[in-house]
């Protein structure tokens, strides 16, 4: 699954799940947590179950489910819906580190079985900085759990938690919200999954998208999580590797296959070594 567009749809509107299913987002996250208000929990997660079971198996490959917290009266009932619909994936809001991760894994596993699912077929997303105590666990992603696809950025919840705007006048990142974003960069390598960066909060605004778009990727981000079907365009255009670096990182990866015992290669006059190969093959899976 490709993770350069994930775009949100209220688990409580058929609408608007139907309207994002339909778009040329990489995969849907049916949100059952934030834009669900708490008297429409039960009927969303009912509808969302819904949604997911009636899609077909090539449509739930691309299908996430976000949750409602661990320790929230919703979360078990939650998961308990939707993992026998089996979706690619469970996205986890608040994650503390790989230890609720760990906890997530052993009622999947349960449900699993239960539903006779393929043991560890169903994903998992973790938004691992929206606050201060997630942004404590980031190191602890390195020793993750195997289901573990991909690490999110949060901005908005964080900033709360911090007591500050997330941005300032200018559309930059605070100080502390922007050294969380570098730290989970760094927690998201370590741990061997994508980086997903944190949504732009107003659809009206392609340009400063645009700009936080490329600004993403440029610093390791593989996607940009969306609020609204008319920021996939701006997403894929930021989030998709020119031809240009396509060609070179192919051209890496046949020097190496030509030469595979060697550990420094000249390619263009210039020196290539197997940290440029891994670089290509990164570039290489952002295609495919």
């Amino acid at each position: 699954m490709r993770l350069r567009s994930p775009l949100f749809a209220p688990g409580d509107s058929a609408r608007k799940a139907e309207k994002a299913m339909a778009s040329d987002a990489d995969c849907v996250i049916l949100d059952l947590e934030d834009s669900v208000a708490a008297p429409a929990k039960d009927a969303a997660r009912s509808q969302t179950a819904a949604i997911v079971e009636g899609a077909g198996e090539a449509a739930r490959k691309r299908l996430v489910v976000r949750v409602n917290p661990l320790g929230t009266a919703w979360y078990l009932a939650d998961l308990a819906a939707v993992a026998r619909t089996a979706p690619a994936a469970i996205m986890l809001p608040k994650c503390r580190g790989s230890a609720d991760l760990v906890v997530l894994d052993h009622h999947l596993t349960a449900l699993e079985a239960e539903a006779g699912l393929t043991p560890g077929g169903i994903g998992v997303i973790a938004i691992a900085t929206e606050t201060a105590a997630s942004v404590a666990g980031l190191p602890s992603y390195a020793a993750c759990a195997p289901r573990l696809i991909a690490l999110c950025f949060g901005a908005e919840d964080l900033s709360a938690d911090l007591g500050i705007a997330p941005r300032r006048s200018d559309g930059r990142f605070t100080a502390p919200v922007a050294a969380a974003r570098a730290q989970m960069l760094v927690a998201a390598a370590a741990a061997g999954v994508p980086a997903l960066d944190t949504p732009w909060p107003d659809p009206r605004d392609p340009d400063g998208m645009a700009r936080e778009a490329a600004e993403a990727a440029a610093d390791g981000f593989a996607g940009k999580m969306l609020i609204h079907p008319g920021q996939i365009e701006v997403a894929h255009a930021a989030f998709t590797p020119p031809p240009e670096q396509v060609a070179w990182a192919r051209r890496v990866r046949a020097a190496f296959k030509a030469a595979p015992d060697s550990g420094v290669l000249t390619l263009d006059g210039k020196m290539i070594d197997r940290p440029h190969l891994k670089l290509a093959d990164r570039i290489l899976a952002a295609v495919t």
